[in-house]
């Protein structure tokens, strides 16, 4: 941990783990650092295990400004991370931010303004844009899409904000429902937020101003099928919950899910998911980039079935 950070409270906590983040982590952290708020900024930084340069860049980061509080241990992944970033949090509001992304001008302050003036709502998000990542767009980033949910869309907790880093909280209600929980090694955020709209709302800020850059490497990528199942184990629980019965046998589904999870070998299988993703993402306006990521996820594993589909429909046109 970074052995100086300012002693006077913070309004809001920005939390984010990072894992081999070093390409794209000083972009993130001056889309932070950058903010303005009406009051003082913490960001808190995890560093889960890389062995890339993320370790030194934190740290020089950190010996500049004292808002960074950094701490570096071995590889636990995402959830375990935000769990102990949040206890550590100091300010009433926690804010979310992925590595790789940029949180755009305003966005912090037009989120905590909101809360202030709108003490019913546990979290507030905002709208995104999804940018495809130089390396796997042939070095020019694109805009793939927006995403720009209303707050009816997301009442009822089991549809996601435009996405998990785009969020912030209220530090007492996060707490009040018991934080993220542990045995969501995936769709964690799902899980929490299913849990924060039963103390008050999800309000939602109708402006793009968060970033997130898609690559071959992200969950959605690679752990789609997994998330789908957490994501069946979550609406499950919220649903014995919300009747007034337990949830245990659900939770203990999501503990055997994320130890298959855990064993699962990465392999060529894993970067092919990641390398299809990045082609159905490219499809609707970039067809020629995605047939060469179809023909990139089918050399990874020959037995995709859906990647062969897919890029015999494109060859057909």
């Amino acid at each position: 941990m970074s052995t100086q950070w300012s002693r006077q409270e913070p309004l809001v906590s920005v939390v984010m783990a990072v894992h081999n983040g070093a390409a794209t982590l000083a972009s993130t952290l001056a889309s932070i650092l950058e903010q303005q708020v009406d009051g003082p900024l913490e960001l808190l930084v995890l560093n889960d295990g890389s062995t890339d340069g993320t370790k030194l860049l934190l740290d020089q980061v950190a010996a500049a400004d004292s808002r960074l509080r950094v701490w570096h241990r071995p590889q636990r992944g995402l959830t375990a991370s935000l769990i102990e970033l949040c206890e550590q949090a100091r300010a009433p509001f926690i804010a979310r931010q992925d590595a790789g992304d940029r949180s755009l001008p305003g966005r912090l302050l037009r989120q905590l303004s909101h809360l202030q003036r709108h003490p019913a709502a546990s979290l507030c998000s905002c709208h995104a844009r999804f940018v495809l990542s130089a390396a796997a767009s042939d070095g020019a980033g694109l805009v793939l899409h927006q995403a720009t949910p209303s707050a009816e869309q997301l009442r009822d907790g089991l549809t996601g904000p435009a996405h998990h880093g785009a969020v912030m909280m209220r530090t007492a209600s996060y707490h009040q429902v018991g934080g993220y929980r542990p045995m969501f090694r995936f769709a964690q955020d799902i899980d929490l937020w299913s849990r924060l709209v039963e103390t008050g709302t999800h309000d939602v800020i109708p402006e793009i101003l968060y970033e997130a850059e898609v690559n071959a490497g992200s969950i959605s990528g690679v752990q789609g099928p997994e998330q789908r199942r957490f994501h069946h184990v979550i609406c499950c629980a919220t649903r014995a919950r919300r009747a007034g019965r337990s949830e245990q046998p659900w939770l203990q589904r999501a503990e055997r899910l994320s130890q298959h999870c855990r064993r699962r070998p990465a392999g060529s299988r894993r970067r092919a998911r990641g390398t299809y993703f990045i082609a159905c993402c490219l499809l609707p306006a970039h067809p020629d980039l995605a047939r060469t990521h179809l023909q990139s996820a089918l050399a990874l594993d020959p037995t995709h079935l859906r990647a062969r589909l897919r890029l015999a429909l494109l060859e057909s046109h």
